[in-house]
């Protein structure tokens, strides 16, 4: 799913120096969200994740790749977390 999400979105997000960093599924109290995670060199700020939210929203409505989800959440990876390790 990363490399399909990444394939999509990293090229229109690169003007704002991000990239995805990885991709996931969650559910929490029968919601259901898939997790696009933003990475950098640079530090992300809030209005940085919002204009990427405002690219990837409506290639993720228009790519049929959402599925069920309930809640299509994009946010940035915190520093210091490090899922391969």
């Amino acid at each position: 799913m990363k490399e399909k999400v990444a394939s999509l979105v990293d090229k229109k997000i690169a003007s704002l120096n991000l990239y995805v960093s990885d991709v996931y599924y969650s559910e929490e109290e029968g919601i259901k969200t898939l997790n696009i995670e933003l990475d950098s060199e640079d530090v992300i700020d809030l209005n940085k994740v919002t204009e990427a939210t405002k690219i990837i929203n409506p290639i993720m409505d228009a790519s049929n790749l959402i599925g069920d989800v309930d809640v299509l959440d994009i946010h940035s990876k915190s520093k210091g977390d490090d899922k391969d390790e």
